[in-house]
């Protein structure tokens, strides 16, 4: 009886195996058959039960596909979305064909080990297309200029024995992921001609890369190139046309490198003469940056383009600098080659109008670096400049020690290093040298002896009434300090007296001025729309907070000290978002009053860009509507741009509708988001209106207008929007820029207009009607892409009491409502940018459902100075004749210099000058 049981338990187990795999074999079958009908035309010979037997599928010996191959067969139509059902798959190639539609997910094809997917026109990718690869060893996937923005996902780490990956051309947004550390055989990256933005990851340094193309990103990758110097098994490297600044790193242990493309960044600093010695160089490119110091003399079988005329190398042939070049390009490498002295630094004379040099003849006598927010050490280099006389290094971020090699400088009169971060013992300076230290809090301790150390009230300074031996005369040190607290007090009543002269005749005489408010109780008053800052904005730097000051919009110039201060040295603590030009951050003044600071990266724009930030300043300046955040104040300082907002304590819509459990923030009503709909459409009106009026830069290309190309960060600065009726909410637009929000034409070529914004405001009424993101990972593939699935939605009305927000519960009257906003959703986001209505069809679509709830007074819109209920030409009209900024394009056209911007807005404090803002 056992040997029967024995037996039949062995059949039943045989059975089984025999039956699933059919049942498997059969799965391949159906799947196969799924692609046949969705390719066309479909393979002549694609047909019978058994795929095996059609051209270009291979099977193993158990009848299991194991590769598809389809290469330049003129194919299109699309994939179907259980293609990774195929287990036992290893290659898939289906390049150089017209396949388009979703690229179904890849995950879990542990078997698979080559993707060909070049050359086709594909739309989207899924979020999990490559997770669970850990076979892939080559993945193209370039020349899809159709899909959707994508991510390098994070699960690519999965794929260990990665050794090529080419997604030029992909579409693919986002950063370079830091993922180089688990790819021990990766020898190929090709991601040239995307979207990606940021700096380069440092796992690439221990990758074995030979072939680096990261050229032609739209937004340009930036940072330092440094990490290549630790790549030593490079052997091409493609880079141009990007952002890349700073110096070019030493490469003489890329000893196997024939080709380095670095053409078009913003490369500053000699360039390594290790360079023009690698054994395999055969082609380099280096035009178009502000490269310094001597020409580079390559040997004659390397093809170089230097750009000489491009860059600014001191001669335009192979030779030394001059040795005061020489010693100050050797200052400005320990500062990291700042870029806006690379942008004035020219030519082999530093007496012809070097930026922050002073010249007696033809020699150097003053540097005066103060206030430049540079970086970096001090140079021992300047001990080299024996003529100098003044050194002004005061108010930046320089850390290490004061070179000894500067007491040698036998004309030197003043060193300021104040307020740094410098540290080390102070070098002992002769008698005649005035220093000051003060603000560096771990500089060493002070000395009594010798000229350079004695300090006097903190400022560590000497001067030449020292006594020979070091130390101060005890009798001259009191009758000075007597004599100094006699005048010091003797002006401080000068000085009062006068203050309050001023006030008492401002307030007895000066006549009230339409939409100003005087400043009272050191706080500004609100003008025209303008919420209020503190006074000290305006002269702190010159430690009076007393002055009565006219507000006079975004005319006011703020010092980087008094920014640094209300946003505590703009700590991490304190950034409110990120940006491709930048971070905000919050501020908070004395008196409680908050603001936003936009600190633009001093990548972004050189010293050339300075009057066409200056020009935009005179544009925002004059940009008044009740549904924008006010631009209060700017800051240039050095190569680094600062805008100054009210801030909006009430968060952004995002937290009301997608975390307001997290955040605690009430649900909105259906009221409230119809509300804030036509806020942001009214916003965005507005400043379409403004690009209609041509308020643009001569010096712009045309398609650059106040919406246009790279201003769109610039306009995203002021294009918050505030919502009626308690003006507290700030809603974003959704810029271009978004990600989740890219309108086909900008994903595609870049192109933006007008209604790439209308296609950004269709996808902000989606996510009010369904409480949902435009982009939401964790939802299923087919419902993660808020437009793809709520376009589908909107196909039958009846599927949209389904799709919305299930806080909502909305009554048959708000049903309605919400269907009309559906419908203009759908017109929004219409893949053809001419099937897009005008921003103002959206509020007039939208008015009349407000209009019920629309508050009986209208002070507060009057107030602003602008009647929303006007057409757009009419308040056009009205603003410039309210403003006087008829002459507004007159003023922009002659932006060429700085006189364009008010130096100081009226009563500005006479001691506040241009040197404490740049």
């Amino acid at each position: 009886m056992g040997d029967h049981r024995k037996l039949f338990s062995i059949s039943i187990n045989l059975f089984s195996v025999i039956f699933l795999f059919s049942f498997t074999l059969a799965d391949d079958a159906a799947i196969m058959n799924k692609l046949a009908d969705s390719l066309s035309p479909t393979p002549s010979d694609w047909s019978g039960s058994n795929p095996c037997k059609w051209t270009g599928i291979n099977c193993d010996s158990s009848g299991r596909v194991t590769s598809i191959s389809l290469a330049s067969k003129s194919l299109s139509g699309s994939l179907p979305t259980d293609l990774n059902q195929l287990t036992q798959l290893k290659t898939l190639s289906l390049q150089n064909n017209q396949i388009s539609g979703a690229l179904p997910s890849l995950s879990n094809l542990t078997n698979l080990q080559e993707v060909y997917l070049d050359n086709n026109n594909f739309t989207s990718v899924s979020p999990s297309f490559l997770s669970g690869l850990t076979s892939l060893q080559i993945f193209s996937i370039s020349e899809n200029p159709n899909l959707a923005t994508w991510l390098i996902p994070q699960d690519l780490a999965q794929s260990g024995s990665l050794v090529t990956f080419y997604a030029s051309k992909a579409n693919i947004g986002g950063t370079i992921p830091d993922l180089f550390g688990s790819f021990p055989n990766l020898q190929s990256l090709r991601l040239s001609y995307n979207n990606l933005t940021g700096t380069l990851p440092s796992s690439l340094a221990g990758s074995e890369i030979q072939n680096l193309w990261l050229n032609n990103q739209v937004m340009g990758l930036s940072g330092s190139i440094d990490v290549l110097g630790s790549m030593t098994q490079l052997l091409q490297v493609w880079l141009h046309a990007n952002g890349f600044s700073g110096a070019i790193p030493d490469l003489s242990k890329c000893t196997l490198l024939f080709d380095l493309q670095l053409r078009d960044n913003r490369f500053t600093g000699l360039v390594p003469p290790s360079l023009t010695l690698l054994p395999k160089l055969v082609n380099v490119t280096l035009q178009n940056n502000k490269l310094q110091g001597p020409v580079p003399d390559f040997p004659s079988g390397v093809e170089v383009n230097l750009g000489t005329t491009t860059n600014s190398f001191c001669n335009s042939k192979p030779g030394p600098c001059d040795p005061q070049v020489t010693a100050l390009l050797a200052v400005a490498g320990a500062l990291g080659y700042p870029m806006n002295l690379a942008e004035s630094w020219e030519g082999n004379d530093p007496c012809q109008s070097w930026v922050f040099i002073t010249c007696q003849g033809i020699n150097v006598t003053v540097i005066n670096f103060g206030k430049q927010g540079f970086t970096g050490t001090i140079s021992p280099a300047i001990a080299n400049l024996t003529a100098l006389r003044n050194l002004f290094l005061n108010d930046n971020n320089l850390s290490g020690s004061i070179p000894d090699s500067l007491t040698g400088l036998s004309q030197l009169k003043a060193l300021d290093v104040s307020n740094n971060n410098l540290t080390g013992k102070i070098p002992q300076f002769p008698s005649g040298v005035t220093l000051k230290t003060t603000g560096n809090l771990l500089i060493g301790t002070n000395s009594s002896q010798g000229g350079g150390g004695k300090s006097d009230s903190g400022s560590n300074t000497t001067s030449p009434d020292a006594s020979p031996s070091g130390k101060p005369n005890a009798t001259s040190v009191s009758s000075g300090l007597i004599a100094g607290i006699v005048i010091a007090v003797v002006v401080f009543i000068c000085v009062v007296s006068f203050v309050f002269y001023k006030c008492y005749t401002k307030k007895h005489h000066q006549k009230p001025q339409k939409g100003k408010e005087v400043v009272k109780n050191g706080i500004v008053g609100t003008m025209n729309g303008y919420a209020g800052v503190k006074s000290e904005l305006h002269s702190h730097s010159s430690g009076d907070n007393s002055d009565i000051q006219i507000f006079e919009g975004g005319n006011v110039a703020i010092s980087i000290q008094v920014l640094r201060q209300v946003t505590n040295n703009f700590s991490a603590d304190n950034i409110l978002g990120r940006g491709g030009f930048g971070v905000v951050y919050k501020g908070e003044l004395h008196d409680g009053t908050q603001i936003a600071v936009k600190r633009m990266e001093s990548g972004v724009m050189g010293t050339k860009g300075l009057n066409e930030f200056q020009a935009e300043i005179a544009v925002l300046t004059k940009v008044r509507h009740r549904h924008l955040v006010a631009l209060l104040g700017f800051c240039i300082n050095g190569n680094e741009r600062l805008l100054v907002y009210e801030y909006m304590p009430q968060g952004t819509l995002g937290q009301h509708l997608f975390d307001s459990s997290v955040n605690e923030y009430p649900p909105l009503t259906w009221k409230q988001r119809v509300t804030i709909a036509l806020d942001v459409a009214r916003g965005v009106e507005y400043l379409h209106s403004l690009a209609q009026q041509s308020f643009i830069h001569r010096d712009l290309k045309p398609s650059n207008i106040l919406l246009g190309n790279d201003m769109r960060a610039k306009v995203s600065d002021f294009g918050l929007v505030k919502n009626a009726p308690d003006g507290k909410y700030s809603v974003e637009t959704r810029l271009a820029g978004t990600f989740g929000y890219l309108a086909p034409e900008y994903a595609a070529t870049g192109r933006v207009t007008t209604k790439v914004d209308v296609y950004a405001f269709g996808v902000v009424l989606m996510e009010m009607i369904t409480g949902r993101k435009a982009l939401d990972e964790t939802m299923p593939e087919d419902r993660s892409h808020l437009v793809t699935w709520f376009r589908r939605v909107l196909i039958n009305k009846e599927n949209i009491e389904k799709a919305i927000d299930s806080t909502l519960n909305p009554v048959d009257e708000t049903y309605e409502s919400i269907c009309k906003v559906a419908e203009l959703a759908g017109h929004c986001t219409a893949r053809e940018p001419s099937q897009r209505p005008d921003m103002g069809h959206a509020v007039n679509v939208l008015g009349p459902l407000v209009e019920q709830w629309k508050p009986s007074c209208h002070g507060e819109e009057d107030s602003y100075g602008i009647d929303i209920h006007m057409n757009l030409s009419q308040a056009i009209l009205r603003w410039q004749s309210d403003e006087g900024t008829s002459t507004l394009m007159d003023d922009l056209y002659s932006s060429h210099t700085q006189s364009s911007i008010p130096t100081k807005p009226s009563g500005f404090s006479d001691t506040f000058n241009s040197s404490d803002c740049r």
